[in-house]
């Protein structure tokens, strides 16, 4: 059992209205803003609550950098780009993946996704999912060190999806989900009583594919995801945006022959959420940053012009992902996958390595991370374990064949 103060579990969700970048000033010299004494950019990242939502659940893209939004119809697709699930060639699956969460310091904590997709024809697809964080149990600290009792921070989100070919080459999704978070529900923080937080958000998800030639296939891929309501932990709280985020990316699979192929898969991501200003005391009436008391839709609008480091510093805010796929006779597979975030926005950048079997309708894929800069990834040195099933297979049923390819 831990024991952790329960300010933690509160206060970290509005610690960015607080004065983070005291240490920044604006230079004239680089027109931007920077550490003092240096010209090293101001650390400014964007900020959201149920960070949860943003963690790749699923082994395959796990090792591929965390890239997804291009990737064939596999029921991990209810994560990354559901419209990828009017292509799938097979007609019913079903996966669940494992994922430790700070397992070099805790051994309780946990990221669990298990979900669904079945396909009535060849045009549509309905799919299932449901993603658990576990926070593991916790002893809660008042501020004076007194034991407040124990908890067990968890969070949840479920979600049904709907997909469909709009012609032969093009599909698109909806989706709709309930996000819960419970964190400290019960606990006060002077008269301040704790409850748990609840968003409702939808997701959009578009894919293209196409033929290049006989062994060469490109598919292009973007989704809108947790595009939703703004979560609270308090009554008084003013609510914190949910990671609402855009994905773009293609993926390029080249057959060598009949039994080998490469795949080689991009993608860039920009979370939609209004970005901290720097230097900035402006207050609203009810003394909330300016930037934080905003409406879905112009937080949505204003993230892509909100950077204090103009349009720069709006490029800063983009990740990217580069992966390769190796599939031998549709049976076997490899992965390597490299992921980088610009230093003032959290400065993640890790690589990561996978493989994947498939064999008579079951599913095996394992990834594992490496971080390459100073900042620890809470997957550092950790292997996710996802297995999944085409039920197909029991079924007698299919409307193609194998699915574990690009």
């Amino acid at each position: 059992m831990r024991r952790i103060g329960i300010s933690i579990f509160v206060l970290f969700l509005s610690w960015c209205s607080s004065d983070l970048h005291a240490q920044c000033e604006y230079s004239l010299a680089t027109d931007s803003w920077v550490i003092s004494g240096t010209d090293q950019p101001c650390p400014n990242p964007v900020f959201t609550a149920v960070p949860f939502l943003s963690i790749t659940p699923d082994a395959r893209s796990g090792g591929l950098g965390d890239a997804g939004v291009a990737l064939s119809g596999t029921p991990n697709s209810l994560h990354h780009n559901g419209s990828a699930l009017a292509f799938a060639k097979d007609d019913f699956g079903v996966s669940f993946t494992y994922t430790p969460w700070l397992r070099n310091i805790v051994g309780d904590v946990y990221l669990a996704f298990i979900n669904g997709y079945y396909k009535p024809d060849d045009v549509q697809a309905f799919g299932l999912s449901l993603k658990f964080f576990s926070m593991g149990e916790i002893a809660f600290l008042d501020e004076n060190a007194q034991s407040t009792g124990t908890g067990f921070p968890r969070e949840w989100e479920i979600g049904a999806t709907y997909a469909r070919k709009l012609s032969e080459n093009f599909s698109m999704s909806v989706a709709g989900k309930y996000i819960y978070s419970n964190l400290a529900s019960g606990q006060t923080i002077g008269t301040v009583e704790i409850n748990a937080g609840t968003s409702i958000a939808a997701d959009v998800g578009m894919q293209y594919q196409t033929s290049l030639s006989r062994n060469e296939q490109l598919t292009l891929g973007l989704a809108l995801t947790n595009l939703g309501t703004k979560i609270s932990y308090t009554q008084s709280a003013v609510g914190d945006f949910i990671p609402t985020n855009l994905a773009i990316g293609a993926a390029y699979t080249y057959d060598i022959d009949e039994y080998n192929s490469l795949t080689f898969v991009g993608q860039a991501n920009k979370l939609l959420v209004p970005t901290p200003a720097l230097g900035d005391t402006t207050q609203t009436v009810n003394g909330i940053p300016a930037w934080r008391d905003q409406s879905l839709f112009s937080g949505v609008i204003n993230s892509f012009s909100d950077s204090p480091n103009g349009f720069s510093g709006e490029l800063r805010e983009i990740t990217w992902t580069l992966g390769m796929e190796y599939w031998y006779d549709e049976v076997f597979a490899v992965r390597l996958g490299y992921f980088n975030e610009h230093v003032s926005k959290g400065n993640r950048k890790y690589m990561t390595f996978g493989f994947g079997f498939n064999y008579n309708g079951f599913n095996l894929d394992m990834s594992y991370l490496v971080s390459t800069s100073a900042r620890p990834n809470p997957l550092a040195n950790t292997l996710r374990v996802g297995v999944g099933l085409d039920m197909s297979v029991f079924t007698g049923g299919n409307i193609g064949g194998s699915s574990e390819q690009l």
